[in-house]
């Protein structure tokens, strides 16, 4: 009788083979979709980045004034004085600002926004409770409105008489009540009799909703204003009180000034009583209005590379053109009144702006930006892709059995890998699709299609290349015995890593990086090269030290070390794989952070250049009352005097010129009080130039100078004599001391130090620059801001820098936050990837392991000891990979060399001091160390509950 065969057995085979390989189909979708929408998004996210840095970089450089400032001067209007109160000069400004407004490109999308219009009248003499005052009066569009005030109302805009407010610090210091009337007499605004009353007292600490005579502006820039300066009242107020900072508070004089006055302060007044007032006095008056660059991300992405941020400086430039253009015509400014703004006779229209010099600067740092975020987006592609080839190779050895017994059969190489690219193709294609849905749903240009398929379809041949390589007729016929010429192939093979990792550094640092958008080939192969050089030099030279350590344990009792110690040496090449991914995934990390806290650091540091000391009043020798009162401001503990004048010296016994040099003057003794550490200090001090004045000629020190040499130099006509006291340090150089005169002229090749007290023979007139250094634990910022606004565009009082406003500003930097956002999240996605790499490739060893740990435990080796022996043998691998993954990260940036110039996010003297992330350093290594331990632990579980039968085969191969 005939027996029909069942095939439900072989059904079941074949389900059960589909579920073996359902893990490694998973893995390889989810691998794709990653490593797919890294590639896909990665261009488009860098131009997103880069939106978001300049949009940072745009709202940081204009929280002192607008970005740009458009002014006029206009003279009273023709008529007599009693019907002035009858004109609105917030009406008659009202068209010019629409002006303004509506002649913002299309192309900046209403990112230019009319931010405020203000008129502020010279300040006036008036008598209140706490002494004499001058009072300037300020009509402001973005003023508080009636939520800011605590006491009255804001003045009246058609009222017929001057009303003003003033802030609650103001009321307080200057002893003003609601409904007080002051009298005002002339002061530099003359010819004005006139009787103030006081209707209402604000809060700078928080403002309410803007005044009611806030002007709209035209249908662009304008009806953007309802939509972006209105809605943020509380940002505008804030702006107002930084630009105008004597609305907040007022300051006082020093006593017997030579003004007369004992208080400066400001008050709001409504439009009708700037028109009345300058009627009065007969006065030209200016109005300024301000236009904020307000760019969304998307609109700040255009602008953001090379190409966008030449045509946002063209737009630029061209913009003030435009709206003088339609305001007046093309009339140039020769001083006379030949446009209107309602009734008055008006100039036309001026312009000031510093945002080109600040996309400049942000073109420079972006540039390097681009770098350090690229360098983190090649580190998690390769540590991807090194993931993908460690799952390949788990798969190609779970059925390598099978697939020989097929090539026994007559099964071809190429056929079997064949069949295993197809039957990973589902899963591929899933995991690309996926992929590119997640790079499509960000915002912002199409994903890099061409670049994701790239890279899934690396990902998917990684499996049939292995498979092929595994069962080809070489491999077939070498198994089990040793591989001819193996020694000189991996020779070669490791010089020509070498090769191309040194020759890529080369051409890096040659060639730079590609300034487009887009990716750079050579940037991305980097990482990958320098990991691989890395690797092959830790696999020659780690084996060496662990052999001497098993050599040394073999003279002691027990095996475990031994076998260990003796097994790692001999694997070490068997770990390449897996100390790669270590290594890359380390050196990106702390390459990252290395990057990261240079920057923190180096910003402070130029911080502290840029301001000499606690706070820097720069321009003192043309404001000498200004200084006079900083210096006097509550926390200012010691003030020290520095001035610069160029020089070009000669020999006077030689005659040979010396070089262009600036002769920089310096108060030696007050400097050494208020900064002991001063290497400037020190060094005047040292060379006896703080002491009594011997002999002739001023006193220096100088570079590239013997102590005793002697030079002329000639100042209007007249020689003066220099003698070197000695040469100067070249720390003296980098004091913080000199920043302020020295960072605002060019760099020159020599540098003369002197005391003041030798100077006095040069007027004050001849210097090119001076400072006056504040020292102070505890400065009181709001009183010297009082006396010295921020705001960049009055240049006529001199800059007051402050350290902590520097360091604020720093610490607020949009770009340096990027930089630390995109380097974190590659960080941790490289590191998720590293740990699936490591855990695959222990499950690769764990086999090989696992046999011989059985043939210990026939032979009576206990649990602890196992676990000590899984322990020793991985112990060199993480070691090794620590060492070198930190000592490539930390070499990185010296490696990189011209490619990354961290100096020019930082400025400074020099090139910032380096400074690792210790932390995250630490961080990383315990991880590791916490991984192994935790995998050795799970292994020994296992292998405890694992019959020796389920390892101990007899005629496997390696047995």
């Amino acid at each position: 009788m005939k027996v029909r065969r069942s095939v439900r057995p072989l059904r079941w085979v074949a389900v059960r083979e589909v579920r073996a390989d359902v893990p490694l189909l998973v893995c390889l979708a989810v691998l794709v979709a990653l490593l797919t929408a890294v590639a896909a998004a990665g261009p488009g996210l860098l131009d997103r980045l880069a939106g978001r840095a300049l949009a940072s970089r745009l709202e940081q450089e204009q929280q002192v004034e607008p970005g740009i400032l458009f002014s006029a001067r206009f003279e009273p209007a023709d008529s007599a004085d009693a019907d002035a109160w009858a004109s609105d000069l917030a009406e008659d400004l009202l068209p010019v600002t629409e002006v303004i407004a509506n002649a913002a490109p299309d192309a900046l999308n209403g990112g230019l926004v009319h931010d405020s219009t203000r008129v502020e009248l010279p300040f006036l003499r008036t008598v209140v409770g706490a002494g004499e005052a001058g009072l300037g009066l300020v009509y402001a569009s973005d003023a508080p409105g009636r939520g800011a005030y605590v006491e009255g109302r804001p003045p009246a805009r058609n009222g017929k008489r001057v009303e003003i407010t003033v802030s609650t610090r103001t009321r307080d210091a200057l002893k003003l009540r609601l409904g007080q009337k002051l009298p005002l007499s002339p002061g530099a605004l003359e010819n004005v009799q006139a009787t103030a009353v006081v209707v209402g007292f604000f809060t700078t600490d928080g403002v309410g909703t803007k005044s009611g005579d806030a002007e709209g502006a035209g249908t662009k820039g304008a009806d953007a204003t309802s939509g972006g300066a209105k809605a943020a009242s509380a940002e505008g107020g804030d702006r107002l009180w930084h630009e105008v900072p004597l609305l907040a508070g007022p300051s006082r004089f020093p006593p017997r000034s030579a003004a007369g006055l004992d208080w400066e302060a400001r008050a709001l007044v409504a439009p009708g009583t700037v028109t009345a007032l300058q009627a009065q006095a007969g006065a030209v008056l200016t109005v300024t209005w301000g236009m904020r660059l307000d760019l969304d991300e998307g609109t700040a992405a255009g602008f953001a590379g090379d190409q966008g941020q030449g045509e946002l400086q063209r737009l630029l430039v061209r913009y003030p053109d435009d709206a003088r253009s339609v305001f007046c015509g093309d009339i140039a400014d020769f001083g006379g009144m030949f446009c209107e703004i309602g009734p008055h006779p008006a100039s036309t229209l001026q312009h000031s702006t510093h945002l080109p010099d600040a996309l400049t600067d942000f073109g420079r740092q972006w540039r390097q930006g681009r770098v350090v975020i690229s360098f983190a987006l090649a580190s998690l592609l390769v540590v991807g892709l090194l993931a993908a080839a460690v799952t390949a190779l788990l798969a190609v050895r779970r059925s390598l059995d099978a697939h020989r017994l097929q090539r026994a059969r007559g099964a071809s190489a190429t056929g079997l890998a064949l069949a295993r690219a197809v039957h990973t193709a589902p899963a591929v294609l899933l995991g690309l699709v996926a992929g590119i849905a997640a790079a499509r749903s960000l915002p912002g240009p199409s994903p890099a299609y061409g670049q994701a398929l790239l890279v899934a379809g690396l990902v998917w041949l990684l499996l049939p290349a292995l498979t092929w390589h595994a069962l080809r007729d070489r491999s077939a016929r070498t198994v089990g015995r040793p591989v001819p010429f193996a020694a000189g192939r991996r020779l070669t093979a490791e010089a020509v890593v070498l090769l191309l990792a040194a020759a890529g550094v080369v051409a890096l640092r040659t060639r730079g990086t590609a300034a487009e958008a887009g990716p750079d080939p050579l940037l991305a192969a980097v990482p990958a090269l320098l990991g691989l050089a890395t690797v092959a030099v830790l696999v020659r030279c780690y084996p060496l030290p662990v052999r001497i350590l098993a050599r040394m344990s073999a003279r002691r009792r027990g095996v475990v070390a031994l076998i260990a110690l003796s097994r790692a040496a001999k694997e070490a090449p068997a770990r390449a794989l897996a100390l790669l991914v270590l290594v890359v995934t380390l050196a990106g990390a702390v390459f990252g952070g290395f990057v990261a806290g240079t920057l923190a650091e180096g910003r402070r540091e130029a911080a502290g250049w840029q301001v000499g000391a606690d706070a820097s009043y720069l321009g003192a020798q043309r404001s000498p009352a200004v200084a006079e009162r900083l210096a006097q401001v509550r926390g200012v503990r010691e003030t020290v005097s520095v001035r610069q004048l160029r020089v070009d010296p000669t020999s006077a016994t030689s005659g040979n010129r010396y070089g262009i040099a600036s002769l920089v003057g310096i108060d030696g003794a007050r400097l050494r009080a208020a900064a002991p550490h001063s290497p400037a200090a020190r060094a005047l001090d040292a060379g006896g130039l703080t002491g009594p004045r011997s002999g002739t000629g001023i006193r220096v020190l100088a570079t590239g100078a013997r102590a005793g040499d002697r030079l002329t130099v000639t100042l209007h006509g007249r020689k003066m004599d220099l003698r070197v006291a000695a040469p100067l340090p070249d720390d003296v150089l980098q004091d913080p001391a000199l920043g302020p005169v020295r960072g605002t002229t060019p760099s020159r090749e020599r540098l003369l130090l002197a005391d003041n007290r030798d100077l006095t023979a040069i007027g004050a007139s001849d210097y090119e620059g001076s400072s006056l250094l504040l020292y102070g634990p505890h400065l009181d910022v709001q009183t010297l801001r009082s006396l010295v606004p921020r705001a960049g565009h009055d240049t006529a009082v001199g800059e007051l820098r402050i350290r902590s406003e520097e360091e604020a500003d720093a610490a607020a930097d949009g770009m340096i936050s990027v930089l630390r956002a995109a380097h974190t999240t590659c960080t941790a996605l490289a590191v998720l990837l590293a740990l699936l790499a490591l855990v695959l490739e222990l499950l690769l060893s764990a086999e090989a392991r696992g046999r011989t740990t059985a043939y210990l435990r026939t032979l009576g080796l206990g649990g602890r000891a196992t676990s000590g022996l899984h322990l020793l043998q991985l112990l060199p691998m993480v070691v090794a990979a620590v060492a070198g993954g930190t000592a490539l990260g930390l070499t990185l940036p010296a490696l990189l060399g011209p490619a990354l110039d961290l100096r020019e996010f930082t400025g400074g003297p020099a090139a910032p001091t380096p400074h690792p992330d210790l932390l995250l350093t630490a961080a990383l290594g315990a991880g590791l160390g916490m991984l192994v331990v935790v995998a050795v632990g799970v292994e020994t579980w296992i292998g405890r509950r694992r019959g020796l039968g389920a390892v101990l085969r007899l005629g496997r191969n390696g047995d």
